[in-house]
């Protein structure tokens, strides 16, 4: 029944249809108009456009049909309303913002009468006069539990632009902890009914009487600008989500030492029993603590060798550990089929094929390709033997490419090329981030061997990236990586197309977070805002593709010297960095209660005293660790202490910023001059830390030229807050 819609939505239509309703109040955002109305049940506010009705959203609800306003207090952009009903009392504020785009935020706050159950609430989107078989374009909905969003065009309104609308899911985690309930997927919908529909609460876990929650707190932004093709609608998703997130309020970040957390994992890694396989003679790690049945993968040995060797040469140490890695990186290589294997080929039949990919000759289509990436870096940094394996293995990489026409499907048979599995799901197409992963590869070759066709194959890859739209992402890393080889295809070419491919790249990755703090359940416990899942559907995060994403970030960022890129962009790309500095460290059990961890996880087992991260930090209501603790995860701290913290030459003292920089050089003397990545209008941490005996020089620290106080911390470090987008200089 296309034409279908709820009874709220029908009580809505017909409130609206009926003529001589009061306004309750009106406020103008050029070019929109904001109205408020209210009915028996519900108070509504109505945008309309050029005289034409647009969206209607329904801000407060009372099922009881008693509503009844005792309050109202305006000022030119505010208003807050206080309403009665027989289920309790209601809190309404409403603020209309137009700094870039016009936008409206509501907050609705509940303190109910009794012990309240919530069997069913409806949403808070109606979109007027239309029905199912009118539906507009939804581009981006919450999946799971990452951001409450909904991208939207309607139909009803020609001269309207694109809305997005965003629910700040961390205040509704009282009422989430108070029902025992999940913000998972509690924004979505039906045309022309959108918006959020607070979870029922089918566990009978009620509302508690006189405790007021919050049970909306949604931000919409609207814009006149018509959007036409792929371009615009990423570039205005990603403009419109950096607008919302400067007024979204954001949790503080605290500072973690990561040095004392990279040598507590440094000896784990070394030192744990559970993190090795021997075969033939040579270690291995394995992918998961004490996961002795599965053969040792090429992916995991390289994911754990690239970070250390950013450690070793940010530390100046040599590492044992990274000769022994490579090592036993050769027997990896199949001469039969001219390439390196997923498996080592020596003990590939020792697979129980308890998963699809789980064969021998079966490769899923990105574990070939990343491999190859790591590779191709240390080739670049004079590895003789990994260029050697890198380019023994690069004609099949060609090869494969030309059999699929650069469209990879997910599983195939390294010796037959056939498919095994040509889609993620029904109708969605395979891998569809490879190509980008695959330009890259290629953007190394022509790096390293001058050879032009590398080149004409990484533009010819990229191509296939185009009318990806939204579901471009397969896996989290794999399409941070593309975005940086479309950057440097647009460096290298001058062909803007390229750079508005890496647009679209980065506003796949940034549909996949979670912009909320999940504090209910075991959520409590750690930090989650601004966390990144590694696949579309996944429930969880993961801590490997999370550490990529950031190194990605971070290359993509040093990519840009020279380069004006998009200001959206660059803002989410430091705050992701900036959150993830700190969110990092809980993924290693030490930081998390026993109570919250997987017992037995799907692989291998989990010591709670190992500084080994686990693969999965799961919703409030589920046990973390399902998975396991995942060894190739290890490169977290490895990542991120040489691109945070800043050496001094011959001073007993280092510099730490939770922003990426830009233009520092390791072991530079003063004075010390950088910059800061991200937005002038959000701020950074700056520390000057403490790594010797000595107390701190006196420091004369400017930032855009401004003298700036520290504030002495713990350890007699100073700290400083900076703006983003910032030149700093350091002297003493």
């Amino acid at each position: 029944m296309p034409d279908a819609i709820s009874p709220w939505a029908v009580s809505a239509n017909s409130f609206f249809a009926s003529p001589g309703h009061q306004e309750l109040f009106r406020r103008e955002i050029s070019p929109f108009i904001f109205t408020g109305f209210v009915s028996k049940d519900s108070l509504y506010i109505k945008t309309t456009l050029a005289g034409k009705d647009h969206l209607v959203f329904r801000v407060a609800y009372v099922p009881t049909s008693d509503l009844n306003i005792t309050d109202i207090q305006a000022t030119d952009n505010k208003l807050k309303i206080k309403i009665k009903a027989a289920i309790g009392q209601y809190s309404v504020g409403i603020n209309f913002l137009g700094a870039n785009i016009a936008m409206l935020h509501y907050n609705v706050t509940l303190q109910p009468a009794g012990d309240l159950l919530i069997p069913f609430w409806p949403r808070d989107i109606i979109i007027p006069n239309q029905s199912k078989k009118d539906a507009g374009k939804i581009w981006v909905k919450q999946i799971g539990t990452r951001t409450g969003q909904l991208y939207f065009h309607t139909k009803n309104q020609p001269k309207a632009g694109p809305v997005l609308y965003l629910q700040n899911l961390t205040d509704l985690a009282e009422y989430c902890d108070q029902t025992e309930t999940s913000a998972a997927e509690v924004v979505g919908g039906e045309w022309p009914e959108l918006g959020l529909a607070l979870p029922p609460t089918i566990k009978n876990k009620p509302l508690k009487a006189g405790r007021s929650v919050t049970i909306n707190d949604a931000y919409i932004a609207l814009d006149d600008k018509k959007v036409a093709d792929e371009t615009s609608i990423v570039k205005q998703y990603l403009l419109m989500l950096s607008e919302i997130y400067l007024q979204l309020p954001r949790p503080k970040t605290t500072y973690k030492h990561w040095p004392e957390i990279l040598d507590k994992g440094l000896k784990d890694l070394i030192t744990s029993p559970g993190c090795w396989s021997q075969v033939d003679g040579h270690h291995y790690f394995n992918a998961y603590i004490c996961d002795y049945k599965t053969p040792p993968e090429i992916m995991v040995q390289l994911a754990v060798l690239l970070p250390l060797l950013d450690y070793a040469e940010w530390s100046r140490k040599e590492l044992e550990v990274m000769e022994r890695i490579r090592d036993g990186l050769p027997a990896f290589y199949s001469k039969k089929y001219g390439t390196i294997m997923r498996w080592h080929p020596k003990v590939a039949e020792q697979l129980e094929a308890e998963e699809e990919q789980k064969k021998p000759l079966v490769m899923d289509s990105w574990y070939l390709h990343h491999p190859l990436l790591n590779l191709s870096r240390l080739a670049l940094k004079g590895d003789k033997a990994a260029k050697r394996l890198f380019l023994d293995s690069l004609e099949f990489a060609v090869k494969v490419a030309h059999h699929f026409n650069y469209q990879w499907p997910v599983f195939y048979k390294i010796d037959t090329l056939e498919v095994l599995k040509a889609e993620t799901q029904p109708g969605k197409g395979g891998e569809k981030d490879v190509p980008g992963l695959y330009a890259l590869i290629m953007l190394q070759a022509w790096e390293l061997t001058h050879k032009k066709r590398y080149l004409a194959e990484a533009e010819r890859s990229a191509k296939q990236l185009r009318n990806s739209g939204f579901e471009l992402f397969y896996q989290a890393n794999n399409t941070a990586f593309a975005a940086g080889a479309m950057l440097r295809l647009y460096k290298i070419t001058k062909k803007t197309a390229y750079l508005d491919l890496s647009y679209l790249c980065m506003a796949n990755v940034f549909k996949n977070v979670r912009l909320w703090d999940c504090k209910y359940g075991y959520g409590k416990n750690y930090p989650s805002f601004f966390t990144l899942f590694p696949l579309n559907d996944a429930p969880y995060s993961a801590v490997y593709e999370e550490q990529e994403v950031f190194c990605a970030f971070h290359d993509y960022l040093c990519h840009t010297e020279g380069t004006d890129i998009y200001p959206p962009v660059r803002l989410l790309i430091a705050e992701y960095i900036r959150y993830l500095v700190e969110r990092a460290v809980y993924y290693y059990p030490p930081m998390l209660p026993a109570e919250m961890l997987q017992e037995k996880p799907k692989i291998g087992e989990i010591d709670t005293k190992l500084w080994i991260a686990l693969e999965d930090l799961q919703d409030g209501w589920e046990k973390s660790g399902q998975i396991g603790q995942e060894v190739y995860g290890a490169g977290n701290a490895f990542g991120i202490l040489p691109r945070h913290y800043m050496h001094v030459k011959s001073e007993e003292f280092m510099v730490f910023t939770n922003y990426p920089t830009k233009n520092f050089s390791a072991y530079k003397s003063k004075p010390v001059k950088f910059s800061l990545a991200g937005d002038e209008r959000l701020t950074a941490q700056l520390l000057l830390l403490k790594t010797g005996q000595k107390k701190l020089p006196v420091f004369k620290v400017k930032v855009n030229g401004k003298l700036t106080m520290g504030k002495p911390a713990n350890d007699g470090r100073l700290e400083y807050c900076v703006p983003g987008n910032a030149e700093i200089i350091i002297n003493w």
